[in-house]
């Protein structure tokens, strides 16, 4: 491709909204173009080409794993999201709309119902599964607020990946399958990552897996050990059990004035004890479908913190919010002093694990200005989960090493559904005696226009994009530094069409520009390696250049040919 006709709008200046590096230098760069600033993007030519070749990777991968390409409808009809019982649960960012005959749609965020509506139609009998399809498609979510260029738009390229079994066993298998198949991808991608355990949300199932790639300006706080390959999401994350070396209170079982006492760093210093031995409550509005709600009491350790997350799924809700004090005085609950024992009637109260057959405790009194202590939390008089939020420096549930937080992009996610969506939408099979049973599915996502930004948050300096060898727009970038010159410019023709030939897809920069302009856009480009036709050559010299680095080589003019044949190929 000759630079002189390709449309490459580059600028110099930083555009007002954007903050991340990608989404500068994906902008700065003619990679993308905003679309009224509402987290829409066109790709140009040079982004078009960078979305084609990490396309070709995630399929080609796919492909050799015994997966099967389809391509579903955008437009979703909302009796499907229905009959899945996700048309409320998924909240705003579902698009919903109405065509001329009233009849109602969402524009697919993912496919999980859609994927189950194909299959059901077309699969009938065991001897047709196992079946894995996926499809590389837009999607759209209406974010809140759009923002990072590609990495939180509204429309995106997404593969999104189901597979369908005839037991569980056979779904973990390909699970696992599709998670050494990421692997691949990611590797050949040449970004560093982190496999971590996750929260499913809105997806729903039993468990899942995120594919994090490691990047301070990532969204997501991630927590891993160094010590060996845990890692989890900081919403699933867990932790081996820790003791507190403190002596636990002695306290009989009695109520105790404890006037303004409403924190839990003034009720440790009140008794004189170690917060691991107070209870903490912390009151929530539970939401769920057709605008139902209620106040839940979720209580843990007073050193411990809840993690919003775990305690949203505990109570299956689709999401908690605070509650003011005039709900709390409304439902008999006092700010500051609140218990799960005794707690008011029609209160519903979550308990974490790590309180289950404590005693000793000590609680408020569900009245102002008192607390209770020597409590003991009754394994049979509440529901236990997991709600804690786990902390740096706890210990690793697998190794006991400790865990530290760092940042993580999330470019792929996989699930394990089970029946979550094949029992409602009636996605059944007959098996060897003729009974139809439910398909157990897994799903395997990942964001493709995301990888775009992921790759250069990972892969980028001050000057600009440093792609990596599988997801560049070109192999190689031929400038000729004067093209004035004929000398450099026959050489860079014949470079350029000698290597054409051998299969590299080579950008030959033709344009009149000046050279140190030609050479800034070479640096925010990024293509891997240039090889620079310039005033060497009078002397049988050309400079072969390594973005990374911007490490440069003189080589023999008349070798370079061969010499990029043999970097390259």
């Amino acid at each position: 491709m000759r630079f002189s006709t390709l449309l490459v709008p580059t600028t110099k200046e930083t555009p007002n909204d954007a903050t991340l590096a990608s989404h500068i230098f994906l902008l700065r760069g003619g990679f993308i173009q905003s679309v009224g600033g509402s987290g829409l993007y066109n790709f140009l030519p040079l982004g078009k080409r960078v979305l084609d070749k990490v396309r070709n990777v995630v399929k080609d991968e796919l492909d050799a794993a015994g997966c099967q390409e389809v391509s579903l409808s955008f437009v979703t009809p909302a009796s499907l999201w229905e009959e899945s019982g996700r048309y409320e649960k998924y909240g705003k960012e579902l698009l919903r709309f109405k065509d001329r005959k009233e009849n109602e749609f969402v524009l697919g965020p993912t496919h999980e119902e859609m994927m189950v509506n194909l299959v059901r139609q077309s699969v009938k009998s065991y001897k047709q599964l196992p079946l894995n399809l996926y499809q590389i498609n837009l999607k759209f979510r209406d974010e809140i607020r759009p923002r990072f260029g590609l990495m939180r738009g509204r429309e995106f390229l997404m593969k999104d990946g189901y597979s369908f079994h005839t037991d569980e066993a056979d779904m973990k298998r390909e699970f696992d399958l599709m998670e050494e198949t990421y692997k691949k991808i990611f590797t050949r991608l040449g970004l560093e990552f982190r496999v971590v355990e996750a929260d499913s949300g809105a997806i729903g199932g039993s468990g899942s897996k995120e594919f994090m790639v490691l990047a301070d300006s990532g969204e997501d706080t991630i927590v891993i050990c160094d010590a060996c390959d845990y890692g989890a999401n900081i919403e699933a994350a867990t932790r081996k059990e820790k003791a507190c070396d403190a002596p636990a209170p002695t306290l009989p079982s009695e109520k105790v004035h404890t006037p303004d006492i409403t924190t839990m760093e003034a009720l440790s210093e009140y008794f004189n004890v170690n917060p691991y031995y107070l209870v903490k409550t912390v009151a929530m509005r539970a939401l769920y479908d057709e605008g139902k709600s209620e106040i839940v009491l979720f209580a843990l350790r007073g050193s411990d913190e809840l993690q919003e997350v775990k305690a949203c799924n505990a109570v299956d809700a689709n999401d908690l919010v605070e509650v003011n004090e005039e709900e709390l005085s409304e439902a008999g609950l006092v700010a500051g002093f609140m218990s799960p024992i005794g707690a008011p009637k029609g209160v519903r109260v979550v308990v974490d694990n790590t309180l289950k057959g404590a005693s000793g405790m000590i609680c408020g009194a569900n009245e102002k200005d008192y607390h209770t202590t020597g409590n003991t939390i009754d394994e049979e008089s509440f529901d236990f989960y997991d709600i804690v939020a786990v902390q740096e420096g706890d210990m690793c549930p697998k190794c006991g090493g400790t865990l530290r937080y760092t940042k993580g992009i999330e470019a792929g996610h996989i699930f394990q559904l089970g029946t979550r969506y094949s029992e409602p939408l009636g996605c059944t099979f007959l098996d060897e005696n003729g009974k139809a049973k439910p398909m157990v599915m897994g799903t395997y996502g990942i964001g493709v226009s995301r990888l775009l930004a992921a790759i250069i948050e990972q892969h980028h300096d001050e000057k600009g994009c440093i792609w990596t060898k599988e997801s560049a727009p070109f192999d190689l970038y031929v400038m000729v530094s004067n093209v004035k010159d004929e000398a450099q410019l026959a050489l860079g023709e014949k470079v350029y069409e000698a290597l054409k030939r051998k299969g590299i897809d080579v950008l030959f920069d033709d344009r009149k520009d000046r050279f140190g302009a030609k050479m800034k856009d070479y640096e925010l480009i990024g293509v891997p390696h240039a090889v620079i036709i310039g005033k060497k050559l009078a002397e049988g010299m050309v400079e072969f250049v390594t973005r990374e680095g911007m490490e440069k080589e003189e080589v023999p003019a008349e070798e370079i040919i061969a010499f990029v044949e043999e970097k390259l190929c």
